[in-house]
């Protein structure tokens, strides 16, 4: 799919060679997807997970990645990975925030504790703003650095059976357009990607079944990386960003209807 046609005017291409890239979340779906694609085109990788057995299995697949473990819904693991990386991995010029959790919950049925639920504000909101303030100030030192958020097709579709994932990544959406607003004079670069349903993505049988295929989406944000899109996107959030608001508004709602009823929603 050639999209130069539709690439923003002006501006470098962004070179994909020779990075030192930190991903994060980079053991499974689209992370781990980011991570082949990038070490394909002789780029360092450091992924960074919570699950030592995850990254001992990519750690098999890709030997010259390195890996860190971290639960990194906790700042001061996020901090010790901050130092970590001045002492092992100190040329990063390119941080890709995939790290994240997706649950379902009904606000009529709540069940839990607010430190659960605020696990995944933590992991998704957090997470992301907390990481990009502890490396940038290195990598705009770089000459061809980049900052990468993940957010969601659902910033734009609200998820209401997902009402916290989809809060947290409207606010990584807000704080990736002010970051690149304030960094515009600079040589590093902002991406957001904004991924529909992915399969093989987020552990979640429905996306298994339902979302995109996982190598031709991992093929378009390469693409759209090296065609310098500020927002990336694919299948259904390419319309989602296309499409006039009361157009998304129908599609939010008509998603919605086919949830609401959903008994796994309704015992969330």
């Amino acid at each position: 799919m050639n999209l130069s046609h539709l690439a923003p005017k002006g501006g470098a291409i962004m070179d994909l060679n020779g990075h030192h890239i930190l991903i994060t979340g980079g053991t499974t779906g689209i992370g781990l997807g980011l991570a082949k694609a990038f070490a394909a085109q002789n780029n360092q990788i450091l992924i960074v997970d919570d699950s030592a057995e995850k990254l001992a299995q990519v750690k098999a697949q890709l030997p010259d990645v390195l890996i860190y473990q971290a639960n990194l819904s906790k700042a001061d693991q996020r901090e010790d990975l901050k130092y970590w990386v001045a002492d092992n991995f100190a040329d990063i010029d390119m941080l890709i925030n995939d790290a994240e959790i997706q649950r379902w919950v009904n606000l009529k049925n709540l069940q839990h504790d607010w430190h659960w639920y605020h696990q995944e504000l933590n992991l998704d909101f957090e997470a992301q703003i907390h990481l990009t303030m502890l490396f940038l100030p290195r990598i705009l030192k770089q000459p061809n650095g980049a900052i990468v958020t993940v957010s969601s097709g659902l910033v734009l579709n609200p998820g209401a059976w997902a009402p916290l994932y989809t809060a947290a990544k409207a606010g990584v959406h807000g704080f990736t357009q002010a970051l690149r607003l304030q960094l515009q004079d600079t040589d590093t670069k902002v991406f957001e990607i904004l991924p529909p349903v992915v399969n093989g993505d987020l552990e979640d049988e429905d996306a298994r079944i339902y979302g995109a295929d996982l190598d031709e989406f991992i093929a378009a944000v390469i693409q759209q990386f090296q065609e310098n899109f500020p927002e990336i996107t694919f299948d259904t959030s390419w319309d989602q960003l296309r499409a006039s608001k009361a157009d998304n508004k129908t599609a939010a709602q008509e998603n919605w209807d086919r949830f609401k009823d959903n008994q796994r929603f309704l015992k969330a």
